[in-house]
């Protein structure tokens, strides 16, 4: 018998970040997002940068996530992320204006002495912040993606 929830635990380095029980998880692999429910085929898989998304009952919830591994069972998803936050830890003004920065400092001309991989990284975190920062509520993931850009 398929279990009817899944159990999602998000740990970094430096702390456990959440433990919930979802009804779908949404995450952001390294070539895509995968969607798990639960049932799933286990697996283990390597994530990118970008927004976790989880529902239990009639609301979404978000977190940021960079770089990682989730573990994926029938009734379990464990991450293990790099960096992780949940959308409401999530100053919206100051990942705004950390994305502009890290944009001012890749659009320099001239800019030679820049560590473009570390400027580029910059960039990509500021705009997971923002995203999963702006998603706060209880809307749909799948009608997000849609209407963005």
């Amino acid at each position: 018998m398929l279990p009817e929830t899944l159990e999602l635990e998000v740990v970094t380095p430096e702390r456990h970040v959440l433990q919930e029980t979802a009804q779908i998880i949404e995450l952001p692999g390294l070539d895509g997002y995968l969607g798990i429910l639960p049932g799933h085929a286990p697996l283990i898989t390597e994530l990118g940068i970008g927004v976790l998304s989880y529902s239990r009952g009639t609301g979404r919830h978000y977190l940021s996530v960079i770089h990682g591994y989730a573990e994926v069972l029938p009734d379990r998803v464990i991450v293990l992320a790099e960096m992780a936050e949940r959308a409401e830890e999530i100053n919206l003004e100051r990942a705004q204006a950390a994305l502009e920065r890290a944009r001012e400092r890749l659009a320099k001309p001239g800019a030679a002495d820049i560590d473009w991989d570390r400027a580029t990284f910059a960039l990509q975190r500021a705009l997971i912040r923002v995203q999963a920062a702006s998603r706060g509520g209880p809307i749909a993931f799948a009608e997000e993606t849609r209407a963005a850009p």
